[in-house]
């Protein structure tokens, strides 16, 4: 039976494809302000279920109800609003634009929400540790510094949910757990509730709960019995 009170709830959710099944009937429910990942192998549906509660994809059928919103049943100017002023992304890839600054990468995102602030925006750098990087574009940064302008541009609105898609799978160890203690900091600050994909078993470590997933279907949910960092 699904929570009413949960904040995000995925009921029965397909998505088919010609010749195959992404999602085979997933439900799932997370409450506000917990951190979940989602573990599974190539292929299992991970990045699917995840795009499809980012609104960046649609289900063959199936509801995805966030904050009492049915995601499902927005038209495309709507789902861009919902979007825009709900919902952070970072995926592996940076997506920064080469030609801008760390700090005009940010503002971009405020652009699209409201106003860009270049003030607010360095100070959302500086949160993320990178206050001497304001003006270096992409090419001049490390791969764990680029990352961390995403997480960066991804809080500058202020979202109640952060989906990120295997934010540390192009990173090595140190840059890996870099990111992961910043996550784990503004969680415990600004308790977004975070909703992340990996197949790193040191990622899933970390945060409150683990789904596994295979071949379309959850197999698995469990709590973290001690998180990695904090109390």
């Amino acid at each position: 039976m699904t929570n009413n009170k949960s904040f995000i709830q995925v009921r029965n959710l397909v998505k088919e494809y010609k010749t195959a099944y992404a999602l085979r009937g997933v439900s799932m429910t997370v409450e506000k302000g917990q951190w979940i990942n989602i573990m599974g192998p190539s292929g299992s549906g991970k990045s699917t279920l995840l795009n499809i509660i980012g609104g960046l994809d649609n289900s063959t059928s199936g509801d995805v109800i966030i904050d009492s919103t049915d995601v499902e049943a927005l038209d495309e100017d709507h789902l861009a609003i919902f979007r825009r002023e709900q919902i952070g992304f970072i995926f592996q890839q940076s997506h920064l634009i080469p030609y801008l600054t760390a700090v005009e990468n940010v503002m971009l995102a405020q652009y699209f929400h409201s106003m860009a602030d270049e003030e607010e925006a360095g100070e959302a750098l500086k949160r993320v540790g990178l206050g001497q990087r304001l003006h270096h574009r992409p090419s001049q940064l490390s791969g764990g510094e680029q990352q961390r302008i995403c997480i960066a541009r991804a809080l500058i609105n202020s979202p109640g949910i952060l989906l990120a898609d295997e934010p540390t799978g192009n990173l090595d160890r140190d840059n890996t757990e870099i990111i992961l203690e910043l996550l784990d900091s503004i969680h415990r600050e600004d308790h977004f509730t975070i909703v992340l994909v990996t197949h790193d078993p040191f990622v899933s470590k970390w945060g409150d709960r683990v789904l596994q997933m295979e071949d379309g279907h959850i197999v698995g949910d469990e709590f973290i019995k001690e998180r990695v960092k904090g109390a």
